[in-house]
């Protein structure tokens, strides 16, 4: 893993709740970006008032990060790479702006000049090689990646975008390309109750013929548990059909101060079922989701 120093050279809006923002320097020389539409990347943030201040740390022979010492800790979030443009040396990140957190109000007064830092790229994206169509749902942070998504999809392949955000100002212009259809929803994003699984299930109701299909979903982390359990267990997706990712969860950090808070036998339970290598990830996945909700989380 590499960490590069960004600086911002320009700052779009983009809709009433998004801004795209551009970033430029030599720290970026070294970016190489994986090419799927997904990437995503952690931003590491100035701590202070000093917007071109960021404590960068240093990768580990293990791919991890060590703050080097004596320096304060970055905040870190993570965030999808919208565009990458290697021959001007640009990346675009676009942001959610909905007036609270450390990445939101940072990027609500972004400002060409500061510096924040990025680590190497990873990418989530994975469709089977016989993809003849495909459907993306997301709520308002996953609007990034569903159009660079779009931009990288073949035109053999038919496209359904399902899309959920606050309100019709919200909607943003995507990319125009053949076999495209997209669908606007609204409610949801922390605004109300998400809609994600009502969209995907409407979308793929039971007995939809799913040959040569993909399906990804991203938004809402705990709206998400409902989605996974539908596409595995209800219409017995293969993993390699689909892709669940979660981006956000309401009040992220009381969330984890009471996972934290659990007892220490409900937390060795937790971790311990990633333990056992004969289960698919997925199914996982669905048991693992289905304890956090006994628990209230």
């Amino acid at each position: 893993m590499t960490i590069h120093r960004a600086v911002v050279a320009r700052v779009r809006p983009l809709t009433t709740t998004m801004a795209r923002v551009t970033f430029h320097g030599e720290g970026l020389a070294a970016f190489t970006s994986t090419g799927v539409g997904d990437e995503y990347v952690r931003l590491f943030f100035p701590h202070g008032p000093d917007r071109t201040d960021v404590s960068l740390p240093d990768a580990t022979d293990n791919g991890g990060r060590r703050t080097p010492e004596g320096r304060p800790e970055a905040p870190v979030r993570t965030y999808t790479v919208r565009s990458v443009r290697p021959e001007a040396g640009e990346i675009d990140i676009d942001f959610v702006l909905h007036g609270h957190g450390t990445a939101s109000g940072w990027a609500a007064a972004a400002r060409p000049g500061d510096v924040i830092g990025l680590n190497s790229p990873t990418g989530l994206y994975a469709p089977p090689a016989d993809l003849s169509w495909q459907l993306l749902v997301s709520d308002l942070s996953g609007l990034p990646a569903v159009g660079r998504l779009i931009e990288n999809t073949p035109d053999r392949v038919t496209t359904r975008a399902v899309l959920e955000v606050p309100d019709p100002s919200c909607v943003q212009p995507l990319p125009e390309r053949p076999g495209v259809r997209a669908t606007w929803a609204y409610g949801g994003n922390g605004h109300g109750p998400s809609r994600l699984a009502e969209l995907v299930g409407a979308a793929i109701p039971p007995h939809t013929d799913l040959t040569g299909g993909y399906i990804w979903v991203a938004g809402q982390t705990d709206a998400l548990r409902a989605v996974r359990r539908y596409l595995r267990k209800e219409l017995k997706l293969p993993a390699e059909r689909f892709k669940v990712v979660g981006y956000w969860m309401p009040d992220g950090d009381s969330w984890t101060r009471r996972y934290e808070a659990l007892p220490t036998d409900v937390r060795f339970e937790l971790e311990s079922m990633w333990d056992n290598p004969t289960d698919e990830p997925e199914d996982l996945a669905v048991r693992y989701e289905d304890r956090l909700s006994t628990l209230g989380l």
